[in-house]
């Protein structure tokens, strides 16, 4: 197996290394250099996909690595963004639940039915991207003052729609699979 092959794997490390810089620099308010870093954290999600799926490079440690380090990234920033006062609690909520039944969801499944065989949908991809964007669009506010609130508004609204519709898709997917229910 060539080196290259592990690619992938390593930005996936990288993105959740990016995550303790990024917490620090929220701490310490360098908004700046944060939206930098996140933007980092972000592009890296869209890189080793990119690169596995066109070179062929991916893995079953991949499988689980990438959306792991997604959810390390944004639930993470999400909660100390909220604790911050940077984005609505409640927002924050309802993100996290969304994970954390997803989560639980999968564990009852793989308890119950066995290995659970799948790929994220449009809706969670759509879903993880609104939700890089929107902090995005947070940090950048409060490093200098744009987008436009109105536009982070605007985010908020889109963030919670494609959270909740991606949330009950997995849902309905892992339920119809669960009772035996043809596609």
């Amino acid at each position: 197996m060539s080196a290259l092959r592990l690619l992938p794997n390593l930005i996936c490390l990288a993105r959740i290394a990016l995550i303790w810089p990024i917490l620090s620099l929220l701490a310490a308010q360098d908004y700046g250099w944060a939206a930098v870093c996140f933007f980092v954290a972000g592009v890296s999600d869209l890189a080793d996909g990119y690169i596995a799926k066109r070179f062929g490079w991916t893995t079953e440690l991949g499988k689980w690595l990438d959306p792991l380090a997604d959810k390390c990234l944004l639930i993470t920033v999400f909660v100390v963004a909220a604790w911050a006062g940077l984005v609505p609690r409640w927002l924050t909520a309802v993100v996290v639940t969304r994970d954390v039944m997803i989560a639980l969801g999968a564990l009852t499944y793989l308890a119950w039915l066995g290995p659970l065989e799948g790929r994220p949908t449009f809706a969670s991809k759509l879903n993880t991207l609104v939700q890089l964007a929107y902090l995005e669009g947070v940090l950048l506010f409060k490093a200098s003052g744009f987008p436009p609130v109105v536009l982070l508004e605007l985010g908020t609204m889109l963030t919670v729609a494609t959270t909740v519709l991606s949330g009950l898709g997995y849902v309905i997917e892992y339920s119809r699979r669960a009772s035996g229910a043809p596609a």
